[in-house]
C-alpha cells in the first residue's frame, strides 16, 4: 500500500497555439514527476521525530520530506545549482556542495516560530563560499567548524580558503600531483570525531579519467589517517559513513549496502548486508535505521556492472528514491519513490527534531526579503 503525490513542471504557455499543442502536451508528459510513499512513512517520521533531505544534481533541487498539518507527507523543493553532498553539524547547520559553491545554511526559526503556520525549520544560506567548478562531492564539518569536502576534479580533500578556490588538506598517496584531472574519482567521505577518516574512490588511477576503466572492481577505501588502502575490489563505492563504530558504505555497482570489516592489521573486507534495487548514493543513519538513496543507472556510462544481473535475478526494475532499512532485519520498512523525469539522486541527510523543513535559495526573492536580527 502506498500514497501517491503528483507534481509536474510549469507549462511554458497557458494557451498554446494549435500547431504547438501536441508538442507541448508531449513535453508536459515527459516533464511529469510522480512521488509515492509507503503507508507507514508518515507514522515512522512522527515516531522518530525526524524529517529528511536529499539532493539531485539532475533536477537542480534540494528536497525536504516532512509531515504536513493534515498528517500527510510534505515535500519542499529549493532550486540550487547542482546540489551534491549534504551534511548536518551537531549545532544544526546544514552544509551543501553545489555547482561552484559551498553553501552553509542556518535554521532561522526559534522553536515556537512557524512560517505560513506550517514550516518549523527554515534553512537560509548565511555563508556561501565561491570555489569555482570543482565537482565537489561529499562534505563534512571538522572539529574547527570548517567544511571538509571531496574535491573530485583535483583528487583531494579540501576546505575553503579566504583567497583561493580551495585549500588542499589531503590527497591519496598514489596521486602524484595536484592537478585538474579527475583521475581516481574520489567521491565519498566518512568523518569521525571531527576528522576526515575514510574516503572512497572508484579506482587508484593516476591518469586523467582513468577511473572509467575500473568501474567494475577497481573501487577502494582509503584510511586518511594511515594513508593505507583498507579495502579494494569494490564496484563504484560511495557514501562511506561511520555508525555505531562500524564503517558502512554503498557498493554502488552491485546495489549493496554493507560494512567494511577491518582487522587489526588494517586490512578490510566488504560484507554486503542489503541489496537495494538501484545505483546507491546517499546514506544516513538514525538509531537502528539506514536511509539509503537510490538512482536509476545511466546505462551508457554504467553498463556492464554487476547491478544489471542482480536486478535481473531479483526480477526488478531500478528505483529512484529513498528506502529506510531496518538494520536488525536487513529489510526495507518504508520508502519514498520518484518516477518520471527525475532519475538520479546524490546525497541525503536526516534532520532530527524537525517536522516540516524548508530552504531558501540564495538568489531568490525570498532571500532578498527575509530579514532577521537578534533582539539582544
Amino acid at each position: 500500500m502506498s500514497e501517491h503525490i503528483t507534481s509536474e513542471t510549469e507549462a511554458r504557455e497557458e494557451h498554446p497555439s494549435e500547431e504547438g499543442a501536441a508538442d507541448q502536451a508531449a513535453e508536459k508528459s515527459e516533464d511529469k514527476v510522480e512521488y509515492s510513499v509507503s503507508n507507514g512513512l508518515v507514522g515512522r517520521l512522527a515516531q522518530l521525530n525526524i524529517s529528511f533531505a536529499f539532493t539531485s544534481y539532475q533536477s537542480g533541487l534540494l528536497y525536504f520530506v516532512g509531515r504536513n498539518l493534515q498528517n500527510g507527507i510534505n515535500i519542499h523543493q529549493a532550486a540550487l545549482p547542482k546540489p551534491m553532498g549534504i551534511c548536518m553539524s551537531d549545532d544544526g547547520e546544514l552544509t551543501m556542495t553545489g555547482g561552484y559553491q559551498i553553501m552553509r545554511f542556518r535554521n532561522i526559526l526559534e522553536p515556537e516560530q512557524r512560517i505560513n503556520n506550517t514550516f518549523d525549520a527554515c534553512f537560509v544560506p548565511r555563508t556561501v563560499h565561491v570555489t569555482g567548478h570543482l565537482d565537489a562531492h561529499d562534505v563534512g564539518i571538522n572539529s574547527e567548524g570548517q567544511p571538509v569536502f571531496v574535491n573530485t576534479r583535483f583528487n583531494c580533500l579540501a576546505t575553503v580558503s579566504p583567497k583561493h578556490s580551495f585549500k588542499m588538506l589531503w590527497k591519496p598517496p598514489f596521486i602524484s600531483a595536484l592537478v585538474d584531472e579527475d583521475r581516481c574519482h574520489l567521491n565519498g567521505l566518512a568523518m569521525e570525531n571531527g576528522k576526515a577518516r575514510y574516503v572512497t574512490a572508484v579506482s587508484r588511477s593516476d591518469t586523467i579519467d582513468g577511473w572509467r576503466d575500473r568501474r567494475a572492481d577497481g573501487g577502494i577505501v582509503i584510511d586518511v589517517e594511515t594513508n593505507q588502502i583498507v579495502c579494494k575490489g569494490l564496484s563504484m563505492p560511495h557514501s562511506p559513513r561511520i555508525h555505531n563504530g562500524k564503517l558502512w558504505l554503498h557498493n554502488s555497482g552491485t546495489g549493496e549496502l554493507g560494512v567494511v570489516e577491518i582487522d587489526k592489521h588494517g586490512k578490510g573486507k566488504f560484507e554486503p548486508k542489503v541489496f537495494c534495487p538501484g545505483f546507491l548514493r546517499g546514506l544516513a543513519f538514525h538509531g537502528n535505521f539506514a536511509f539509503v538513496g537510490l538512482s536509476k543507472p545511466r546505462y551508457k556510462r554504467f553498463e556492464g556492472l554487476a547491478l544489471d544481473q542482480k536486478l535481473k535475478d531479483a526480477d526488478s526494475e531500478p528505483w529512484c528514491g529513498v528506502q529506510i532499512i531496518d538494520l536488525s532485519s536487513g529489510t526495507c520498512v518504508d520508502w519514498f519513490r520518484i518516477d518520471g523525469k527525475i532519475a538520479e539522486l546524490y546525497d541525503l541527510e536526516v534532520l532530527p527534531n524537525v517536522v516540516t523543513p524548508m530552504a531558501v535559495p540564495p538568489e531568490s526573492k525570498e532571500a532578498a526579503s527575509l530579514v532577521t536580527f537578534a533582539n539582544d
